[in-house]
């Protein structure tokens, strides 16, 4: 049995797992102005959402095979394969992976090349946190967590957090990701054990050339809301983006641009920001003085690089320190500095302020930036400051109004190419011409998706009745629909709302996919385990007669073709019982219900703190947790997360491990308790060793507590 299935069967006794079609929901967007004489898009009513994987784990990235099949990762290290055929879920790798704030496994590609012509490309791009021998924290010290960074010390405190985070490839077998085959190609050095903003992506352009975005890997979370430049000499150097994204001698904060050889590594194309052998520089920057390119896409028709970047927290400016947050969104066609941490845009600077005194001091230069910090390794005399093409802060941006208003998550999205033949025969999905060419953006605080008609000069709605529940990525396939992955409300585990998806353009046809709905009377017990199956629920909007097909050991014959079946399993081992249902036309629908016979999911819960729970930013927390398990259960193996909850997202502060123990609330500067929604998360996760050749089975549960101040 998977993790994915365990967190699954701790949410319900009766385990119901469909991976199926829905149809829209209606739900309110900022209404988008529609300019005179623009085409209107297509109605709503002509696209059908249809659910791959709706347990899918702590959604990460995806990537769509040239065969329609999907990979999508993990924050804790998984690739899921989704087979649309079978509609299996399988697990194609499990990575080893440090895990402390937002580390982990972030992105997967695939080469540019992959399964294309006669030289053989399977080559699948990760970029993750491996172990190495970074402190974690210590169950047998309950009161002490060895896993966090001291914030203040000398460079020798600092030094055992020194890490990295590794961008590798790994040969693809057709079903799984072959990790002894790994190249290592480049290491991005970070500093652990403290949050934020480590967050990837990888794209390549027409030439194969790879693009890396890298966050600036700097706590936010004691500069008020405005620029961390923190430059106090006994200061972790996590707290200045100096070192970072405004250092041309650091990997972080930016966009990578290389060309990897045959054999891992990489030449420098021509037009990065830096000459190759500039003193002071890495040639690998193509652009600079970025905060968290969370999404970033490249349109390989004409060049451009789309790149949206995270924003800080301050709602309201303030002349001694600089303007509110600001997210943004731009077309990058040539190398360039975009600002952080002294500018917010090329229009707005912030102020240079001591932390050491409180005192502020001028503006900075947004034509002529200079890095002054003491933990600069580049340059001091940086390049002038590119404006982005879209900004908007959390009201209503006066040059941008059909953004809305609301939390600031901007994430870039693909821009569609059209191709007709995706539009043809009777199971065909492809979307329409009035996309093409047109790149999507999406707001993951906001759950919508927009269009960006000429460089965001003209922003049009995308299926604005549609549920897009914090959209974590999106990419369209070879078939011509978009493929979302989703990561839901909650807190750095596996949402309810999560979910892999993929949006069909039904108005060539105008016939719908079946939906189909499984469950079983049984999902875990020892062999010999009798399980009934039912379709009850399995529907066509259409009204077409469904014909049905129960495989319930995913050897791919067929065991029935009734609506409802039983099966027993004479063996101990892990079971995807399919059904497929399929309309007369050919067009068809599966979803999976995983058995585990041999084995059962853990079941966690936190004894204390409990839900609701009150208590005031900076107060020691102490947490039991009580795990249930058909195993021996190793308190070594529980991990305790806390994370400042803020409105509908959560920024983590630490993990600790043990049944019990205690953690240090904290409230960073730059949010008001009395006026920001904040709250205090603790989730708990635990994982079993597996037993009888089944995997580990991994659960989780989480509590909010509510501040008194």
């Amino acid at each position: 049995m998977s993790a994915r299935t365990a967190i699954a069967a701790l949410a319900a006794t009766a385990i119901l797992m469909p991976a199926t079609a829905v149809q829209a929901t209606p739900r309110s967007a900022p209404p988008s102005v529609p300019q005179a004489g623009a085409p209107a898009p297509p109605p709503d009513d002509r696209f059908q959402k249809v659910t791959l994987n709706d347990h899918p784990g702590e959604p990460m990235d995806l990537a769509v095979l040239p065969d329609s099949r999907v990979l999508h990762t993990t924050r804790r290290g998984e690739v899921w394969l989704h087979d649309p055929r079978t509609g299996l879920n399988t697990l194609a790798a499990e990575l080893d992976v440090y895990q402390h704030d937002e580390e982990g496994l972030q992105s997967i590609a695939l080469s540019p090349g992959f399964g294309k012509g006669s030289k053989k490309d399977d080559w699948i791009y990760l970029y993750y946190s491996p172990p190495l021998d970074t402190p974690v924290d210590d169950p047998a010290t309950p009161d002490v967590n060895e896993g966090d960074a001291p914030m203040t010390g000398t460079p020798a405190d600092f030094a055992p957090f020194d890490g990295l985070i590794r961008l590798s490839r790994y040969r693809w077998t057709g079903t799984t990701i072959d990790l002894r085959s790994e190249q290592r190609i480049l290491d991005v050095p970070v500093n652990r054990g403290i949050c934020c903003h480590v967050g990837g992506d990888i794209v390549f352009d027409a030439a194969g050339n790879l693009y890396l975005s890298t966050g600036d890997d700097t706590n936010p979370f004691f500069s008020g809301g405005f620029t961390p430049i923190d430059e106090r000499p006994d200061r972790n150097p996590a707290f200045d983006a100096q070192r970072s994204s405004g250092n041309t001698n650091d990997l972080r904060g930016k966009i990578l641009r290389i060309h990897v050889r045959d054999n891992g590594s990489y030449t420098i194309p021509k037009g990065n920001l830096f000459r190759p052998g500039t003193k002071g520089t890495r040639p690998e920057i193509y652009a600079m003085g970025l905060r968290n390119p969370f999404r970033i896409e490249l349109n390989r028709r004409n060049g451009d690089l789309y790149v949206a970047d995270y924003s800080p927290d301050q709602q309201q400016a303030d002349p001694a320190r600089g303007p509110a947050g600001q997210g943004k969104w731009t077309v990058i066609r040539k190398a360039g500095n975009y600002g952080w941490p002294y500018c917010a845009t090329a229009r707005l600077p912030y102020v240079d302020y001591d932390f050491a005194t409180g005192a502020s001091g001028a503006a900075f230069d947004c034509a002529a930036p200079v890095n002054e910090s003491p933990h600069n390794t580049g340059l001091r005399e940086l390049p002038p400051v590119v404006q982005p093409d879209v900004w908007y802060s959390y009201g209503v941006s006066q040059e941008f109004p059909a953004l809305g208003a609301g939390g600031i998550g901007p994430m870039a999205g693909p821009a569609y190419d059209f191709d007709p033949s995706d539009t043809r025969g009777p199971r065909a999905v492809g979307w329409p011409r009035h996309y093409d060419g047109v790149p999507l953006f999406y707001e993951w605080t906001r759950d919508y998706v927009k269009a960006f008609h000429r460089d965001g000069q003209r922003i049009e709605d995308v299926l604005p009745s549609f549920v897009f529940d914090n959209p974590m990525d999106m990419e369209f396939g070879p078939d011509g629909a978009l493929y979302v992955l989703e990561y839901g409300d909650g807190f750095f585990s596996e949402n309810p709302d999560a979910q892999l998806a993929r949006i069909d353009y039904i108005g060539h046809t105008g016939n719908h996919s079946p939906i189909p709905v499984a469950a079983a009377s049984a999902t875990n017990g020892l062999a010999p385990l009798t399980v009934t199956f039912t379709s009850a629920g399995t529907s066509d909007p259409d009204g077409d007669r469904l014909r049905y097909a129960w495989d319930f050991d995913a050897d791919g014959r067929v065991d029935s073709r009734r609506p409802d079946a039983t099966h027993t399993f004479t063996e101990n081992g892990l079971y995807n019982a399919t059904l497929n249902v399929t309309d007369p036309s050919g067009r068809s629908a599966a979803t999976s219900v995983r058995v585990v016979v041999g084995n059962a999911a853990p079941v966690v819960e936190l004894v204390r703190p409990v839900a609701g729970q009150q208590f005031a930013f900076g107060d020691v927390v102490e947490f039991e947790v009580r795990v249930t398990d058909d195993q021996p259960v190793n308190c070594d193996n529980v991990t305790v997360d806390y994370i400042l909850g803020h409105d509908d997202h959560g920024h983590p502060q630490t993990t600790a491990r043990g049944c019990t123990g205690s953690i240090r609330t904290t409230v960073p500067s730059g949010h008001d308790p009395e006026t920001d929604d904040l709250t205090g998360v603790f989730v708990a996760t635990y994982t079993d060793p597996g037993t009888g050749g089944l995997p580990p089975l991994t659960s989780s549960t989480q509590v909010v507590l509510e501040p008194t101040d």
